[in-house]
């Protein structure tokens, strides 16, 4: 079953955010994640104000979404953004065919 990684990002310094914005991508495609979302126009309806940026990825699987998430590269991409943002993420399973 294909996995999404959901997140929701309030950047606080872009330029220090400019360098996770760079490495991240090539990650998630590393392990097989393809970008549906990234940014864009949102406005939430309910919970809580509307993050600056939204983020959704798909996945295979939901061990390749940890996977990702994980390793190495990802959490060196990952130091980049520890300062720059407020982040909140999740990786959710998707529903069966």
């Amino acid at each position: 079953m294909k996995a999404y990684w959901i997140a929701h990002v309030d950047v606080t310094d872009p330029e220090q955010y400019t360098e996770y914005s760079r490495r991240a991508p090539a990650v998630f495609a590393r392990y097989g994640g393809r970008l549906l979302a990234r940014g864009g126009r949102a406005e939430a309806l309910e919970g809580r104000e509307t993050p600056q940026r939204n983020v959704v990825i798909e996945f295979d699987s939901y061990d390749q979404a940890l996977a990702c998430y994980r390793s190495a590269e990802y959490q060196e991409a990952r130091g980049h953004r520890e300062g720059a943002a407020r982040a909140e993420v999740i990786i959710v399973e998707g529903m069966a065919p």
